[in-house]
């Protein structure tokens, strides 16, 4: 990603721009030599950029700039590089081609984390453990279930991904207005010529498809819904950091642990979830740069407005660098998840005899009882069972007490303390989402999985 939107790749691209546009502008008629063209095309990555910032730092322009630049290096060349275009013929172009780019690569780091959370769901999709609403006890799932939910976002992630590469367009040769009527006036009010141009550039840089319209520059809404989408991985990756930040504090998983880990300077002891929250800080930062997006779009003004440069510069390489960190690690993390069924177990069997009360009253009631009575007794015992936790410091001791009451002599407390029999349908969920969501797009992204998660050493 630091190389799709280094100096050297976006000053490049901006000559494979002028070349392309001197190579389509000599097919269509203009008077460009072959030897123009090989001169333009031998230098597009000699670029010495002392010299360029020394021309910006007189003229002022960075395009510019870099056009003397080329110059220097191609003085047969030199006077029709730029021939008709306006500054954002390269930087609107060569953007939209970094932002391409960008998010085919970000397609792949989703895909690799479905693949790696899909195969953890898989793994452990009947070992039930506790459900949480609220933060609160709920009913019972399993750590496999649980895990097709951050999985799950992901899909809906990479789904907006491949929707913005399939609507990304090309902003193409469309002048200094958006009118073209430079290209116009060069090839003598040929409009045939021009629509030409416009193709045959696009074709040369790998779009087959313009914005039908632009001004001077393709409409900023496009970076907003880039922002957007990228902000939307970041939620996904926050959501499911924070659920294994709290995991990892209630010792149930962990994320995976370098054999020297420190975690804290201070406190030998401690195993901090650090990969985890390092997500959640990337993904923080990454979605609040969506309003930014949202911003740049609403005050655009007329055919352009020149606010919008420096604010882009920073806010689309910054957003799509972070969250291709985020999902590095997230990939990294997943793919050596620890889990603990001892924890997991214990954790959940400290409350599912409060789960497991409904099944008791049922019981109690096919047993002979009176289903407001039991019903009443049960909500006794629970309170005081609870009491002996909050104020004593205890054991929870419901199934002692239920056991011990008359009422429920005909019933078999403990049968009723399986936690399989409250987890549904979890374990087939597990695998119906395999089966018509992960494998689809295992099959469509073949040649992307199968690589490790990348190390990390920080």
């Amino acid at each position: 990603m630091s190389g799709i939107w280094s100096a050297q790749t976006k000053h490049s691209t901006w000559r494979k721009l002028w070349l392309a546009l001197a190579e389509s502008q000599q097919e269509l008629g203009l008077n460009i030599t072959d030897a123009q063209l090989d001169e333009l095309r031998s230098n597009v990555e000699n670029i010495d950029f002392e010299k360029a910032a020394e021309y910006e730092r007189e003229v002022r322009h960075d395009v510019m700039a870099h056009v003397h630049t080329y110059k220097d290096l191609c003085p047969q060349a030199g006077g029709i590089i730029h021939l008709g275009a306006t500054s954002c013929y390269v930087t609107d172009n060569s953007e939209l081609i970094q932002i391409r780019d960008s998010l085919k690569l970000i397609q792949t780091r989703l895909v690799q984390v479905i693949d790696a959370l899909a195969g953890f769901s898989e793994q452990h999709r009947d070992l039930p453990c506790l459900g949480l609403t609220h933060l609160q006890p709920a009913q019972p799932t399993t750590v496999g279930k649980r895990a097709t939910l951050w999985c799950h976002d992901l899909v809906l992630d990479l789904q907006e991904v491949e929707h913005r590469l399939e609507t990304l367009r090309f902003r193409g040769v469309k002048g200094t207005t958006g009118t073209q009527a430079t290209f116009l006036s060069l090839f003598e009010g040929d409009h045939e010529k021009v629509r030409q141009l416009d193709k045959l550039v696009s074709a040369k840089m790998g779009f087959d498809q313009t914005y039908p319209v632009t001004g001077q520059t393709y409409s900023r809404k496009v970076d907003a819904q880039v922002l957007a989408t990228l902000s939307g991985v970041g939620q996904s990756a926050h959501k499911a950091a924070s659920d294994l930040r709290l995991l990892q504090s209630w010792k149930e998983i962990e994320e995976p642990k370098a054999d020297k880990q420190i975690g804290s300077s201070a406190m030998a002891y401690k195993f901090n979830p650090m990969r985890s929250e390092r997500i959640c800080a990337l993904a923080r930062f990454a979605i609040s740069l969506a309003q930014n997006g949202d911003q740049t779009a609403a005050v655009q003004w007329m055919e352009r407005t020149l606010d919008d440069s420096a604010n882009r510069r920073l806010s689309l390489p910054q957003s799509f660098l972070a969250i291709d960190a985020v999902l590095m690690i997230y990939h990294n993390v997943s793919d050596g998840l620890r889990v603990y069924p001892k924890v997991i177990e214990k954790r959940l069997n400290d409350v599912l005899p409060f789960m497991a009360t409904e099944e008791i009253l049922m019981a109690g009631v096919k047993a002979g009882g009176d289903r407001q009575e039991l019903h009443e007794q049960v909500r006794l015992h629970s309170v005081e069972s609870d009491k002996q936790v909050k104020e004593h410091g205890r054991e929870h001791d419901l199934i002692e007490r239920l056991k011990s009451d008359p009422s429920f002599a005909n019933v078999d407390v403990a049968a009723a303390l399986d936690a399989r029999k409250y987890i549904g349908r979890a374990p087939e969920q597990v695998d119906e989402f395999i089966a018509d969501v992960i494998t689809p797009i295992r099959d469509r992204y073949t040649d992307q999985l199968g690589s490790n998660a990348e190390e990390l050493k920080v």
